[in-house]
């Protein structure tokens, strides 16, 4: 009987360590995906959260340095008529991202209300267009 307890004792200890593992790396891999207008609703309470942003570059607003490998644009919202400024550092920028492209970005929104990306992921359009 004595026995029986301690595997049943050791195997729940087990369970619930397992479970809490596979809660903390879901936790810690989880983004929330917002557009731009929910972004800023928002406010101050997702500043410094790991998201995901979703619009379209704006028009005019790409401006890169190659010598801080960094990439300041604006990310537009033209449904609900937001928008917001981005940068992102970094040296693999995709060829499809261009103004007027649907992207993602991850990263974290800033005290100052800019949105610091760490990954652009721009989508791909739904259908092939020659040229």
């Amino acid at each position: 009987m004595l026995k029986k307890r301690k595997f049943l004792v050791g195997g729940l200890i087990i369970v619930l360590a397992v479970a809490y593992l596979g809660y903390r790396g879901f936790a810690s891999g989880s983004s929330f995906y917002y557009e731009v207008n929910e972004l800023l609703a928002k406010g101050p309470a997702i500043t410094g959260q790991s998201t995901q942003l979703h619009g379209f570059v704006a028009d005019g607003s790409i401006k890169q340095d190659l010598q801080t490998r960094s990439l300041v644009f604006t990310i537009d919202d033209a449904k609900n008529n937001s928008s917001i400024r981005a940068i992102y550092k970094g040296s693999d920028i995709p060829d499809t991202f261009k103004p007027g492209a649907e992207i993602v970005v991850e990263g974290t929104l800033d005290a100052s209300g800019v949105f610091q990306a760490r990954k652009l992921m721009p989508k791909c359009p739904s259908r092939y267009v020659p040229g």
